[in-house]
């Protein structure tokens, strides 16, 4: 049990926040139409928690190399909880984008710092290890949207968004209480990682065009939160309870990703299942436009499934190309990329649609993804010397 109880401190603690974050994300964009009377500013809730996302990223990645995680992840929950009563406390919209700029500073060390210390706890068996950490953050916003729909159907808006505020307060306690500080460090290692090395990692087309990927993903998954919501909700017509079954869904397609792929890509190779979750969403997101109901929501959650697929495998991945003192700024290079995506993303979908429609949106987003499975299939590795004395 020893072995494993920073892997299960971290992730009890991310279930959570995000069962909280899992009701929150589902209210917001119906929250947003009602204090603006438009569907037009959805996209930025997306967009806002992105660009918080980028610009913190990594620099908590290259400072958590050097004085260890453990601060960073407690400021993820304590910023989330101020966040959740910033919500609660106001009906302001602009506030509400606030809150989602706090959301994005605090969810960066979750999402980045916490694989890249289980990458080193558990190095014989990354993909496995990174795929209980984020299966436990999809199963928090998978249950979250379930339990508003089954037990806490009568709650109001304001109280949602104040649970979700003392789960995320928990969750700072068994950090702060439980989580152990250092990364486990070679005693070899001499400095972490600066421009100079991103740089040259970046020099490998194969990692150039896998962090191409991983910019597409952050924009399938702000487009998952936000357009497709807003499609459902204005063009379909379909009501918020339907909106909570969409994402809880939605995060369990993500998280089967996370519980198969991991196991699989430690034994199969993470370029196979790179290439494959891209190829599952492109044809999910292409096809979906024609269907309704039931049928729409199994090629929503199929398409999802491929984004993560793409997701756990392109994280180990990358894992894989740097040694131990430099996890933590590769994991922040990730969600820069990732936060890139996740910020242009919607914002350029919805123009594109405003001018044609959703029909033609979606299916040029998955030519896009198309082009990224051969980008991904004739990219060859290709190290520098540089490279090889980096790792």
């Amino acid at each position: 049990m020893f072995k494993h109880s920073q892997l299960l401190v971290l992730s009890i603690s991310v279930f959570l926040l995000m069962l909280g974050d899992g009701m929150v994300l589902a209210l917001l964009p119906k929250t947003v139409i009602s204090l603006t009377n438009s569907n037009l500013y959805v996209g930025y809730l997306a967009s806002t928690y992105a660009l918080a996302q980028v610009m913190s990223q990594l620099p908590i990645g290259m400072l958590s190399d050097r004085w260890g995680p453990k601060f960073f992840v407690l400021l993820g929950y304590v910023l989330s909880f101020i966040a959740g009563l910033l919500f609660y406390f106001t009906n302001d919209v602009n506030l509400i984008f606030w809150g989602r700029v706090l959301q994005g500073i605090a969810e960066a060390p979750l999402l980045s710092l916490a694989p890249a210390l289980l990458s080193v706890r558990y190095s014989a068996d990354k993909g496995k290890a990174i795929g209980i950490y984020n299966a436990s953050i999809y199963l928090g916003l998978t249950a979250g949207p379930f339990l508003r729909v089954v037990l806490l159907q009568g709650w109001s808006d304001h109280q949602i968004f104040l649970l979700y505020a003392v789960l995320c307060l928990i969750g700072a306690i068994i950090i702060c209480c439980s989580m152990r500080n250092q990364l486990e460090r070679q005693s070899t290692v001499k400095e972490t990682m600066n421009i100079n090395s991103c740089l040259t990692l970046m020099k490998n087309p194969q990692t150039l065009a896998v962090l191409w990927g991983i910019t597409l993903y952050g924009a399938g998954f702000g487009i998952f939160m936000t357009l497709i919501p807003a499609f459902l909700l204005t063009l379909k017509g379909y009501n918020q309870s339907y909106i909570n079954i969409f994402f809880s869904l939605f995060y369990v397609a993500i998280s089967l990703a996370q519980i198969t792929i991991g196991w699989l890509s430690d034994r199969l190779g993470r370029l196979l299942f790179m290439v494959l979750g891209m190829l599952i969403a492109a044809t999910g997101t292409a096809i979906s436009i024609y269907f309704d109901h039931l049928a729409l929501t199994v090629i929503l959650c199929f398409s999802s499934f491929g984004l993560g697929a793409y997701y756990l495998a392109s994280m180990a991945f990358l894992n894989e190309k740097v040694p131990a003192n430099f996890k933590g700024a590769i994991s922040g290079i990730y969600y820069v990329f990732w936060g890139i995506g996740m910020f242009w993303g919607p914002l350029m979908l919805t123009g594109y649609i405003q001018a044609n429609s959703y029909q033609a949106g979606f299916q040029m987003f998955s030519v896009i993804l198309m082009v990224q499975v051969v980008l991904l299939s004739i990219a060859k590795p290709y190290q520098t010397q540089a490279t090889k004395d980096m790792q």
